[in-house]
């Protein structure tokens, strides 16, 4: 797993990797995607596997693009007691990068809040093609 991290620094932004692969967090309200209203994809800024799609998208005034639900099977989720309280983090099912924290205060139909962090994904507007998955 070490070896496969160090891969991903050698490609990602500086930010971006701390984020994926040390489980930082970037600063509310900083990301372009919290403004981002087109169709398309959500896509894992690391390895480019589909996460989110813009219908499941809303503002939820956190600071952070949030989304109510994630594609089927994009991502996997554990508990996180990183602030003493349990909290349910998720990560690309693919590549493992951490994306963000899941909450039970969105709203319907699931009434789950995905908070993702920004840098953590890449917009792909409806028309234009997904980028190849890729690995490290």
């Amino acid at each position: 797993m070490k070896h496969r991290k160090e891969a991903w620094a050698r490609v990602l932004p500086e930010e971006t990797f701390r984020v994926l692969f040390k489980e930082a967090t970037e600063c509310a309200g900083t990301s372009p995607l919290n403004d981002e209203k087109r169709p398309g994809t959500f896509v894992c800024a690391a390895c480019h596997s589909p996460l989110f799609t813009q219908q499941t998208k809303f503002n939820s005034g956190t600071g952070w693009p949030s989304f109510w639900q994630a594609i089927e099977g994009a991502v996997d989720t554990r508990t996180d007691f990183k602030l003493i309280l349990p909290r349910t983090e998720y990560h690309c099912a693919r590549c493992g990068g951490h994306q963000g924290h899941v909450f039970r205060d969105g709203p319907a139909p699931t009434g789950l809040r995905y908070c993702n962090n920004g840098v953590a994904l890449r917009f792909v507007p409806d028309g234009e093609a997904l980028p190849p998955v890729r690995e490290p």
